[in-house]
């Protein structure tokens, strides 16, 4: 887009309004909610917060009136833009609940939510209310199938320029022909494993000695924070405050299961399950952890930080499983990785966090795929180089379909990941320069930007505000894998130098 025009300004608004009142019609299930628990503070702090997203949707439904459809770079800026105006937006009821120190900090949460980071700022978790609680969870998601996902499943009718839209953010896999029904399909497997996956927490949970109602709203919450990687609990101990190996368990298959290619389980929901031994992002999910927990529990057990080795291959696995899923979910407190994990255990976590898991999944990170495709590439070279000069090498790769390697898949891997590097490198300088101790500061920044969410305690009220602000927008760019984030800034530019 050299020089936007008035069409393109028109276009752009247009979609951007319509996933903001997807935004808006998200916030009656918490509306709900606090009308059920006779919240009424809470209940009007989403009224607001619904009015005003839907003064904007069909406000600029209103203005941007209309029938071009979306092109590529249309597509870009509609998703990268509506995820701020999202943010802004949904942050209303945070603010307005008194639970957050200011507006940076309540945008700070919502940009969490939305990107399944899992971080947050908000005092006082314990006694947030039902409804709030509900946001928050309901934020991480649908941040996690994507708002975009959502407009195209409920809003979005038979526009040709969806996909450019659903690409946008960080997604660009077919389930079915049509991107549409690819959403609805993405809709359909969460729904199904939300069935399954909260009746089983909340009988857990009732087992616990929970009461019927509280065993159910935090199955559900619980379940929404594991499958959508989020990492957001209705605790402050997280999931260390139900004490059972059992509830561990259930929310470790849950969050695996989410951190898989959603085209993984449509492959296996299909017939196809030997999909799971054969995809590259599982071989190489399962070769990073496992050598990562070997690490860690070997550091961890000569240093006898746990008491026998069923306790420490417990802790290991869970943090490590959480952090490499980009989960957040933790059994210990947060300094128990400076205190008690060490350097080493904490460098360990970090790399987890670093790698994330799958493509088109609800987690964040470089990627199982682009590892894969990285080291496939390694040895490919490797062969050839020992090859006779006359061999012709070939390297294939199994994603859905056997992959022959080409080089432009290799540079486009090896780009988004020296992206997610640089980023990586500019959020751990920037806790340098605010103070903290350089293996902290990688940990935490480390966690934002991969979207992960466990923390070594920086993440608190009193962090430096300018910190605050860049793993706002490092979630963010982590979230969409930075494309679509360059189409916007090029966008503004472009509106700027007026060419």
């Amino acid at each position: 887009m050299l020089k936007p025009r008035l069409e393109d300004h028109l276009v752009i608004g247009r979609y951007t309004g319509k996933v903001i009142i997807g935004v808006g019609l998200l916030m009656t299930i918490p509306l709900l909610t606090s009308l059920a628990f006779a919240e009424w503070d809470t209940a009007l702090d989403f009224v607001i917060g619904m009015a005003a997203c839907f003064i904007f949707g069909f406000g600029t439904q209103l203005v941007c009136r209309t029938d071009k459809d979306l092109e590529w770079s249309h597509g870009l800026v509609v998703a990268s833009g509506s995820w701020i105006v999202a943010t802004a937006l949904g942050a209303l009821p945070h603010f307005l609940s008194g639970h957050e120190g200011s507006y940076l900090d309540a945008m700070f949460d919502v940009m969490s939510g939305y990107t399944t980071t899992g971080l947050y700022l908000l005092q006082d978790l314990d006694h947030a209310s039902f409804g709030l609680n509900m946001w928050r969870h309901l934020l991480t998601y649908a941040g996690g199938q994507g708002i975009v996902v959502i407009a195209l499943t409920f809003l979005f009718r038979g526009t040709a320029g969806a996909y450019k839209v659903y690409v946008g953010e960080g997604k660009d896999e077919r389930l079915l022909p049509n991107v549409i029904n690819t959403a609805r399909a993405i809709w359909l497997v969460s729904l199904v494993w939300l069935a399954f996956g909260w009746i089983a927490l909340a009988i857990t949970g009732a087992a616990l000695g929970q009461s019927p109602v509280r065993a159910l709203l935090h199955g559900l919450w619980v379940f929404m924070g594991a499958w959508s990687t989020g990492g957001f609990a209705p605790q402050s101990y997280n999931t260390m405050y139900y004490h059972s190996i059992v509830y561990e368990v259930l929310c470790a298959i849950i969050f695996i299961a989410g951190s898989f290619n959603f085209a993984l389980h449509w492959a296996v929901w299909t017939g196809k399950r030997t999909e799971i031994r054969k995809n590259v992002e599982t071989v190489s999910f399962a070769i990073t952890l496992t050598s990562l927990v070997l690490l860690a529990t070997f550091v961890l057990a000569r240093a006898r930080v746990y008491t026998d080795a069923v306790i420490v291959v417990r802790k290991v696995f869970y943090q490590l499983a959480s952090g490499h899923t980009t989960t957040g979910f933790s059994t210990i407190f947060s300094r128990a990785f400076v205190t008690q994990w060490g350097p080493v255990g904490m460098l360990a976590t970090t790399i987890a966090m670093a790698i994330g898991a799958s493509a088109c999944s609800t987690a964040g990170g470089i990627k199982g795929i682009r590892v894969g495709v990285i080291a496939k590439a390694f040895f490919h070279d490797v062969r050839t180089m020992l090859s006779p000069e006359s061999a012709v090498v070939r390297t294939k790769y199994h994603h859905v379909r056997d992959v022959v390697l080409e080089d432009a898949v290799v540079r486009t891997a090896m780009t988004i990941t020296l992206a997610y590097v640089v980023l990586y490198l500019v959020v751990t300088v920037a806790g340098v320069l605010s103070g903290y101790p350089v293996v902290e500061a990688a940990f935490e920044g480390v966690s934002a930007a991969s979207n992960t969410g466990l923390s070594c305690g920086v993440t608190l009220p009193n962090m430096p505000a300018a910190l605050k602000a860049l793993y706002i927008v490092a979630m963010w760019l982590g979230r969409l894998e930075f494309m679509s984030v360059f189409a916007l800034v090029g966008y503004g530019i472009s509106m700027v130098r007026g060419k």
